[in-house]
């Protein structure tokens, strides 16, 4: 457990910072200073859905050692503990991070409110440990009080659009979705899977009502910080706090919402976007932050100590 500052406050004088490609930070150990407490990306920072990103995992590492203390904040639609156990299947060391805040964690507290009601499910059969023990009986949409979603039910073969005729149903009953994945795609190796994000957006546009329960919505940015306090026994200024991400949409708009700064990845779910996984265009990256209207304090190319 961590209690004091992360590295002493006047190591590293805490000046105005530029995101644009041309101050790309190479080494975090140059900005480490300046923070207590790093909001982390999961998938697309610490690994790819494949493997554990070894130089990102050495730098939450190195972090902690110096004190600093590490919650990943992850859009999965599952339980934390669930998350720990796949991200220990990837080699991901458990001493790279102090807790896991997960969508999943915010949806059982969403569902938990509405004990009793009959709640459909779209998604896959490895997202139904989120509904355990919360009294949500299931029942087919037609029949639903509310619907859940936590993805595609095969992300492999389907697209958003397979969904319509499903999203006709709910929009005719008028139910409420609770997203428990607010990402339209994520990586997988290099490839990229649809999400969650992408059908709830899809029945948001045609008029359905639906409630976000992840990144970059406020409620699981409290319970990460939440979950950082009881780690440091003390309260922790904004200001040393740094988002990690690697997604405009979630990452870099959420921590801005949230009024923190953020550590923009390159080598995500936007590499091709942006030209190159390794060398990204400078032009790219300019324009991806002004098509967003908003900037990053910090730009890296992956994570590194």
């Amino acid at each position: 457990m961590s209690t004091g500052a992360a590295f002493p406050p006047d190591k590293l004088s805490r000046g105005p910072m530029s995101a644009t490609p041309s101050t790309f930070t190479r080494h975090f150990s140059m900005i480490a200073p300046n923070y207590d407490v790093l909001l982390s990306d999961v998938w697309g920072v610490v690994h790819n859905g494949v493997a554990a990103t070894m130089t990102a995992c050495d730098a939450l590492c190195r972090f902690r050692a110096h004190g600093g203390t590490v919650v990943l904040i992850t859009n999965a639609p599952r339980p934390g503990e669930f998350v720990q156990r796949f991200i220990d299947g990837l080699k991901v060391p458990r001493a790279s991070y102090d807790a896991i805040v997960s969508s999943g964690d915010v949806t059982r507290a969403l569902i938990r409110e509405r004990a009793g009601q009959r709640v459909a499910h779209i998604g896959p059969e490895r997202d139904l440990p989120m509904f355990e023990g919360l009294g949500a009986p299931p029942a087919p949409i037609e029949n639903a009080d509310y619907v859940v979603c936590s993805g595609l039910f095969d992300d492999t073969k389907e697209k958003p659009e397979d969904y319509d005729a499903t999203i006709a149903t709910m929009l005719a009953r008028k139910l409420p979705m609770i997203c428990a994945n607010p990402d339209i795609v994520v990586e997988r190796g290099h490839e990229l899977v649809y999400c969650a994000g992408a059908i709830a957006d899809r029945y948001a546009a045609k008029g359905g009502d639906v409630i976000y329960a992840g990144k970059p919505y406020r409620p699981i940015y409290e319970q990460a910080m939440s979950t950082a306090r009881q780690a440091r026994g003390k309260a922790i200024a904004h200001d040393r706090v740094l988002a990690i991400g690697d997604s405009i949409r979630t990452d870099l708009k959420g921590a801005a919402a949230f009024g923190i700064d953020c550590l923009f990845v390159t080598a995500g779910i936007h590499a091709e976007e942006l030209g190159a996984r390794d060398n990204p265009d400078a032009s790219a990256v300019s324009a991806i932050f002004a098509d967003a209207q908003v900037t990053p304090q910090l730009v890296m190319r992956q994570l590194v100590w």
